[in-house]
């Protein structure tokens, strides 16, 4: 899993060499990710006592094991930051539809305007474009980002980044002779 994890991070981090790209994406991720739980929260399930398990949590308990199972000590930091996202989901969608709808919305157009404004900065269109797995390997991205920042888990850094060419456009040279 360890060669998985670092070939979905080298191409992410090929699409996100700007720091301007990158921080654009501390604000356009979680915001993203917060939108699309809602609408997951006001789907319910049979209940307990006065809670009622949302397709919010499934879905979050399925990406928190997929991010653990990729990497645990990422995984376990990106979805101790993703529980309060959907608690806060649930919160909103208990507001009714039109608070929970206005706040997808501008969550989810926000976050992508942020984006698409990092990725001007980049030159370069969102990895997902090229590859749909990728929008669950964001979060994990970020913390990964801030702990290289602080010197931590150096070899998966390196191990990353001599994978990271691979994924980077060719110039016009190398295209042609292709």
């Amino acid at each position: 899993m360890q060669r998985f994890f670092i070939e979905q991070m080298a191409m992410y981090s090929a699409y996100h060499r700007d720091g301007r790209n990158k921080a654009t994406h501390f604000v356009g991720v979680p915001a993203i990710a917060l939108s699309l739980l809602i609408p997951m929260a006001m789907v319910r399930f049979a209940g307990i006592d006065s809670y009622s398990l949302s397709l919010a949590t499934l879905f979050a308990v399925s990406v928190m094991i997929y991010w653990i199972v990729l990497d645990p000590p990422f995984g376990v930091v990106t979805a101790a930051i993703f529980v309060p996202a959907v608690w806060f989901a649930d919160w909103i969608a208990q507001h009714g539809g039109a608070t929970a709808w206005s706040a997808f919305g501008i969550l989810f157009v926000g976050g992508w305007i942020v984006q698409l404004v990092g990725h001007a900065f980049e030159g370069r269109k969102p990895a997902l474009v090229d590859n749909l797995l990728q929008v669950l390997i964001a979060p994990v991205f970020l913390v990964a980002e801030i702990a290289f920042a602080f010197g931590l888990r150096r070899p998966l850094h390196d191990a990353m980044l001599r994978r990271m060419p691979a994924y980077l456009p060719k110039s016009g040279a190398a295209a042609a002779a292709e």
